[in-house]
């Protein structure tokens, strides 16, 4: 589970680019310039009015005083910070939260942040029975009709991550592109073709190779999210994105 500091729900009122946006505090309707923790296009969430959750984070050394962590869609908090997915998976395969099906034996090595080649992955696992995996992470946070799907817009890291992942496959690891999806109301998830159908079709020939596709979703509150459980990844599943007709 990650715990936020000094949380307040506010107001969203505009984003003026990808890191910055503006917010209007309760009570006071105090306006606040506040970065935000994710440079995704989130247009079907960051609507003006819909509430937010601001992460107080004042020093000397920052421009805001505030992290934009979450939105309020609907009756659901969706936690968009792009940083967390990481560390929910680090912990989740530590505590076996988060299982990778395949691996035989005890986690013998679990690190972070792991080079091969020019690629870097987030997660690199050993086990007692000399297995070796990759684990790329990836946030999801779009939502429609209680299907997620990433991305929300082009990848072109993404892409070659998978592509890495594929060729690492070949090479004897065993590979892993793992979804943390960042709210509670999805019943599976898929690719946004939409956005991306290379990466359908990437994933597609990855899956023939050995590629394992594995998504969790979260329980979250303003302040919190923490990973709930397990749900399927369906790559023919057709999805219609919410900002399609914005």
């Amino acid at each position: 589970m990650v715990i936020y500091p000094e949380v307040t729900v506010a107001r969203f009122k505009e984003r003026k680019n990808r890191f910055i946006a503006h917010c209007l505090l309760p009570d006071t309707l105090e306006e606040v310039v506040v970065h935000v923790k994710n440079t995704g296009r989130c247009r079907e969430l960051l609507l003006p009015n819909v509430e937010v959750a601001l992460s107080f984070q004042g020093s000397p050394t920052r421009k805001t005083d505030y992290d934009l962590i979450a939105v309020k869609k609907g009756q659901q908090w969706i936690n968009i910070d792009s940083q967390v997915p990481n560390q929910l998976a680090f912990e989740g395969i530590k505590n076996k939260t988060i299982s990778l099906p395949g691996l035989r034996g005890e986690l013998t090595v679990l690190k972070r942040e792991v080079t091969f080649g020019e690629s870097r992955f987030d997660l690199y696992v050993e086990t007692s029975e000399q297995q070796k995996a990759i684990i790329e992470v990836k946030g999801m946070t779009l939502e429609n009709q209680q299907i997620g799907a990433f991305p929300d817009a082009p990848t072109e890291r993404g892409l070659k991550h998978v592509k890495g992942l594929i060729e690492y496959q070949k090479a004897g690891y065993q590979t892993y592109l793992l979804f943390i999806v960042q709210l509670t109301q999805v019943t599976k998830t898929t690719i946004n073709q939409v956005m991306q159908p290379a990466l359908r079709e990437t994933i597609s020939g990855g899956l023939l190779q050995g590629l394992q596709v594995l998504s969790y979703d979260c329980q979250v509150t303003p302040d919190t999210i923490a990973v709930k459980g397990q749900v399927p990844f369906d790559l023919v599943t057709e999805f219609t994105p919410p900002n399609s007709q914005l």
